[in-house]
């Protein structure tokens, strides 16, 4: 199967190495120069829970020919749209396009450029880092949730999660897999937002009080907005849920911590709390710490003068 991962960051580069060996014949897109350089001169480097290196193609976007039978969409999601116009000339009539984005709202923009019988949305509890360009970080195991938004394309989205088990990526056909995107969001609006202000790490986060206090009251919100939307949430099966993945991953400061304190770079915050938030408006909802979490992590995007 010709694949393409657009957004060839850590887990783009994990998703590839593993299609790729399981005998598909993958290409990475990306736009990071250094990155790209790094994996055409001396391939891509795997390290972790086994090491080794991995020669794949990789390019920028708008070099990829050749339609897809397959695109996993992995890119920031701030950069969604410019994605989906460059990758334009590889989106042909059966080309099935796989969102695995953190946050809320992607298929809505999906829908802009690709039929809605073409896209899958899912969620996944894989993990990686990139510790440099050309070398990422894989340990562990994880899972995909997926689901085609159009019904009738149930049969293709099988297809694709055998694609994806072919590659052991442990995945699995849901037949309502928005609540799980939900519950993801939350996880990330709860960590992420606090972290990335606090410049802690999830446990220094989850072992204050007030800490806690803030968590529970952001959770309350998603819970309710997504309710209000028509999404089979659970209050309290989320908040042990996001528990549990807080002492599992006490130790580590979460990706928008890495992006906003660490590189200095934008967040996703506009799809997570921010989308919460504005979803909450147009329901007449009060979100004020969706809101309060958003307009901060803006603010400290302003003093560090990332644009």
């Amino acid at each position: 199967m010709k694949i393409y991962i657009a957004g060839a960051g850590a887990m783009g580069c994990r998703f590839g190495v593993q299609l790729s060996e399981a005998g598909n014949d993958v290409t990475l897109l990306d736009n990071w120069e250094a990155h790209i350089d790094a994996i055409k001169k001396d391939g891509l480097k795997v390290v972790g829970d086994e090491e080794k290196t991995v020669h794949l193609p990789i390019m920028k976007p708008t070099e990829a020919e050749g339609e897809g039978d397959l695109i996993i969409l992995f890119t920031k999601a701030m950069q969604l749209r410019q994605m989906l116009q460059d990758i334009k000339p590889i989106v042909g009539s059966k080309t099935r396009v796989f969102c695995l984005l953190n946050g809320l709202g992607h298929e809505d923009v999906m829908k802009e450029y690709i039929p809605a019988t073409n896209i899958l949305m899912g969620v996944t509890v894989w993990t990686a880092s990139l510790k440099e360009p050309g070398v990422v970080l894989m340990q562990g195991k994880g899972a995909i949730n997926l689901q085609a938004i159009d019904a009738s394309q149930e049969a293709s989205g099988r297809e694709v999660t055998d694609i994806l088990n072919g590659a052991g990526l442990n995945a699995t056909y849901d037949m309502d897999v928005i609540p799980s995107i939900w519950r993801k969001a939350c996880v990330n609006g709860t960590m992420n937002s606090g972290c990335a202000l606090l410049d802690c790490t999830i446990g220094e986060l989850f072992a204050s009080e007030s800490g806690l206090k803030v968590v529970r009251e952001i959770i309350h919100e998603f819970v309710s907005v997504g309710l209000a939307e028509g999404v089979t949430l659970d209050e309290d099966d989320i908040t042990n849920y996001v528990m549990e993945i807080s002492v599992k991953a006490a130790p580590h400061y979460p990706s928008m911590h890495q992006d906003l304190v660490k590189n200095h770079r934008l967040t996703e915050i506009d799809y997570l709390n921010g989308a919460v938030s504005e979803k909450a408006k147009r329901l007449g909802i009060s979100t004020p710490y969706c809101q309060m979490m958003t307009q901060l992590i803006h603010t400290k995007e302003d003093i560090f003068g990332i644009k």
